[in-house]
C-alpha cells in the first residue's frame, strides 16, 4: 500500500502531459494571433457604430421625405379645392342649384376626412420606421454585448494558463461558466482539473455534462476515461479510450505515458489501444 500511494501522491503533484499539450494546442494562441483577433473585433465594433449612424441618417431623411411629400400632397389638394369651388361657385351663380354656403361646408367637411385619412396612414409608415429602427439597435446593443463577453472569456483562457494550481484554474473555469454556460470546452478543462485534485467523480460528472451536449468529444472522453481509471472501473475506461482515441488518433501518445492509466497497463485491451513504446520510438 506505501508502494502505491507514493506513486499517486506523486502523480497528483506533476502535471498531466496530456493536459499540458491540450493547453497549448487548445484555447491558448500567439500573441500575433491574439492581437489580430483583438484588432478584428475593433474594427467589427467600429462598422456598427458606423451602421448605427448610417441607420438613423436614414430613418431621419425617410421622417424629413415623408413630412415633405405629405405637406405638398395637402398643398395640391387644397389648391385644387379652391379651383372646383370657384368652378362650382360660377355654375351654381348660373343654375341656382344650391348656395355657396352648403357647397363651402361639403367641401370642408370632405377635406377634413381627406386629411384625417392621409395623416392617419403616413403615422403608420412613420410607426413601422421606428419599430424596425428600435429592432436593429437592439440587433446592434446585442452583438456589442456578445464581442465584450468574447473578450472577457479570452482573458480568462489566457490567465488559466499561466495559473499552477489546479484550484485556481477551476475558479477561473466557473468564471467562463457564468459568462457562457455549459461550455464544452470549459467544463472538459474544469474535469482535468478536478482530477488534478484526485476529485474523480467530480470529474466524471463534468465530462457527462459535455456528452450530452457533444457525444464526439475526445477530450471529454479522454478526461472520464481518466476518472473511471481511478475509481478502477477498468471496462468503462477501456470504452471511452477506445472511442477518444478513434475520435483523436494523436491522443495515443498521451495515453501511453498517462499516469491515471497505471491500472489499465499490461491489459491486452489497453496495449492493442495506445501500442507500446517501441511503436512511439518508430513513429517519432
Amino acid at each position: 500500500m506505501t508502494a502505491t500511494a507514493e506513486p499517486d501522491a506523486d502523480a497528483a503533484q506533476a502535471p498531466r502531459l496530456e493536459a499540458q499539450s491540450e493547453i497549448e494546442k487548445g484555447p491558448v494562441i500567439s500573441q500575433f494571433r491574439e492581437n489580430w483577433i483583438l484588432g478584428e473585433l475593433r474594427t467589427l465594433r467600429q462598422d456598427m457604430m458606423e451602421y448605427r449612424n448610417q441607420m438613423n441618417l436614414l430613418v431621419t431623411d425617410r421622417e424629413l421625405e415623408v413630412a415633405d411629400k405629405a405637406m405638398g400632397y395637402a398643398t395640391n389638394t387644397v389648391t385644387y379645392f379652391f379651383y372646383l369651388i370657384a368652378g362650382a361657385a360660377s355654375i351654381l351663380a348660373l343654375v341656382g342649384w344650391s348656395t355657396i354656403r352648403d357647397l363651402k361646408d361639403n367641401v370642408r367637411v370632405y377635406a377634413e376626412k381627406e386629411m384625417a385619412r392621409l395623416t392617419s396612414e403616413y403615422e403608420a409608415r412613420l410607426a413601422d420606421l421606428e419599430r424596425e429602427l428600435r429592432k436593429k439597435s437592439r440587433t446592434i446593443a446585442e452583438n456589442q454585448e456578445e464581442i465584450e463577453r468574447t473578450n472577457e472569456i479570452h482573458s480568462l483562457w489566457l490567465k488559466s494558463t499561466k495559473e499552477p494550481s489546479a484550484q485556481a484554474k477551476i475558479e477561473i473555469y466557473d468564471r467562463i461558466l457564468e459568462l457562457r454556460p455549459d461550455d464544452p470546452e470549459a467544463l472538459a478543462w474544469k474535469a482535468d482539473a478536478a482530477l488534478e485534485l484526485g476529485e474523480q467523480r467530480w470529474a466524471l460528472s463534468l465530462c457527462d455534462r459535455v456528452l450530452e451536449v457533444d457525444e464526439e468529444n475526445a477530450h471529454a472522453l479522454y478526461q472520464r476515461a481518466c476518472a473511471w481509471s481511478g475509481l478502477g472501473e477498468i471496462d468503462n475506461a477501456l470504452s471511452d479510450l477506445e472511442a477518444a482515441i478513434n475520435t483523436s488518433e494523436t491522443l495515443v501518445r498521451h495515453a501511453r505515458v498517462e499516469e491515471m492509466f497505471r491500472p489499465l497497463q499490461g491489459l491486452e485491451r489497453f496495449d492493442a489501444l495506445v501500442g507500446n513504446d517501441s511503436d512511439l520510438t518508430v513513429s517519432g
